[in-house]
């Protein structure tokens, strides 16, 4: 029996391309591949929000065995306890999602070479500029959602425990279920995130080049470069410009996207006047009008379409 090829007389055969990927989508699912194939990604922030959770659920459980109460806790203190702790909590979850990004990418691309599983992927109807996106949006969109929905929930589920202590204590607990600055804070974190995606952009993309690229030893061909360069221009000229470019790179977004007010009396986080002040915190006009942004990401582009280009030509392992 023959199947029914429903196609449109004179169509052309891009329009045909087109119809067929808006029908399979594509995209999405090499994205979801990435997400089945890589379950670390979700698991490993998991580890440092459950410590976070079991260090504050045993704590609980040591005031509720009759541990000494003390004198009722004030607005301010309840501010700073539940400000320090996500804080810490948001911290932890960051740190080693970034490093399981930066994993994720050093074998996103050399993994299926290594494999031959490149071999049935190219011989689907995917395009190797899709593939290599939908990779790059792991680090980029799927790791920040995942860090994002992880500190969310796991906070609540505190912000719950640390309730019933201060409610058990004696005093109000209405301080840390102030809507507006919980609506604040989450914004705040959300904003973070992804100014921090954005300006990584360029570490992403050279990871996967190097992934696309390298035969072996990926983590000493993503590394060794960058410092051989670093000890090149130091011992040639005696300046470390390219140190301090990559410094900035790594930890600089901060810098960029934040206005933080060095004067360390000023606390965001616990003070009465959040709200006011989160406005100020955040500074994305100046975020989006840096030219280091801009910049780092026409490189980012340019890794990335080398290692699309890669992709396409390199033989596997």
């Amino acid at each position: 029996m023959n199947a029914e090829v429903n196609t449109v007389p004179g169509a052309e055969p891009a329009a045909v391309a087109v119809a067929l990927n808006a029908a399979t989508r594509p995209f999405y699912w090499s994205v979801r591949r990435e997400l089945w194939e890589h379950r670390a990604l979700y698991i490993a922030p998991l580890v440092p929000a459950g410590i976070m959770l079991l260090f504050v659920i045993l704590g609980a459980l040591n005031i509720a065995n009759g541990m000494h109460f003390g004198a009722p806790v004030s607005p301010e203190q309840q501010r700073g306890m539940l400000g320090g702790i996500l804080s810490m909590l948001a911290g932890l979850v960051a740190v080693v999602a970034c490093v399981t990004g930066f994993f994720y990418c050093l074998d996103a691309l050399h993994g299926e070479r290594r494999d031959r599983s490149i071999l049935f992927w190219k011989s689907l109807p995917v395009s190797d500029l899709t593939s290599v996106l939908a990779k790059l949006s792991i680090p980029a969109v799927a790791i920040p959602a995942i860090v994002f929905s992880i500190v969310v929930a796991t906070g609540l589920v505190i912000l719950l425990i640390a309730t019933l202590l201060v409610f058990v204590n004696g005093s109000n607990p209405a301080a840390m279920w102030s809507l507006p600055r919980l609506f604040h804070m989450t914004i705040m974190l959300l904003y973070i995130l992804v100014a921090l995606a954005l300006w990584l952009a360029p570490i992403y993309g050279w990871l996967l080049l190097v992934s696309a690229w390298a035969r072996r030893s990926t983590f000493l061909w993503a590394v060794m470069p960058p410092l051989a360069v670093i000890l090149v221009e130091k011992l040639a000229f005696g300046t470390g410009y390219f140190a301090l470019l990559l410094r900035d790179r790594l930890a600089g977004g901060f810098a960029q996207a934040l206005a933080i007010d060095p004067n360390p009396a000023v606390d965001y986080a616990m003070s009465s006047h959040f709200p006011r002040q989160f406005t100020r915190v955040m500074d994305p006009g100046n975020f989006l009008a840096s030219p280091a942004l801009w910049i780092g990401l026409a490189v980012a582009a340019a890794f990335i379409a080398a290692a699309v280009w890669m992709r396409r030509y390199r033989e596997p392992l």
